[in-house]
């Protein structure tokens, strides 16, 4: 099982709590990887990066960034994984080289550190019960998959709802 996810963030300088971004994920079945959209969709997950810690499904995220929506999307992906997924082998992956080393432990964060330790503990409890690994892929390069986790994730960040999948063109927000 392969697991796509993105970040979107509508201005991504001078971020506060109150930036919009947004996260998506697409769970994939019989990828291989390659970029041309292999495989089935099984699930696709998405929404807001929540910065307020009275809010329902806050991860720890300070601010709206691309940042804390590719973290969240990591987040939101291995709970996924935790309650759906059974016992297949997961590959995670993103276009942001930053979330996926912070999410397995090899970078520090510098900011939004709760959110990053509450990655980590979620990527260690995933990969103590199955095996777990990330890959970068390169952003906005026509990989049907990473440009749909990109969709979804550009789409909750406007508050709108993904086009459905059969609607839906790569590289289209």
């Amino acid at each position: 099982m392969t697991i796509y996810v993105d970040g979107s963030c509508q201005d991504n300088q001078n971020v506060t709590s109150k930036t919009p971004a947004g996260w998506g994920a697409v769970i994939v079945t019989g990828d291989n990887q390659r970029g041309n959209g292999t495989g089935a969709v099984e699930t696709e997950i998405s929404g807001l990066v929540i910065t307020d810690p009275e809010t329902n499904g806050f991860l720890g995220a300070e601010v709206g960034s691309n940042n804390t929506a590719e973290l969240s999307a990591i987040a939101h992906a291995l709970r996924w994984v935790l309650v759906e997924a059974g016992q297949s082998k997961i590959i995670i992956r993103g276009d942001s080289q930053y979330a996926l080393e912070i999410a397995q432990n090899n970078w520090r964060a510098k900011a939004n550190k709760q959110l990053a330790q509450r990655v980590q503990s979620l990527w260690d409890e995933v990969s103590s019960l199955r095996q777990l690994s990330g890959e970068w892929v390169r952003a906005h390069r026509g990989h049907r998959w990473n440009e749909r986790a990109d969709h979804l994730a550009f789409r909750a960040m406007q508050g709108e709802q993904p086009l459905p999948l059969e609607f839906w063109k790569p590289g289209k927000r």
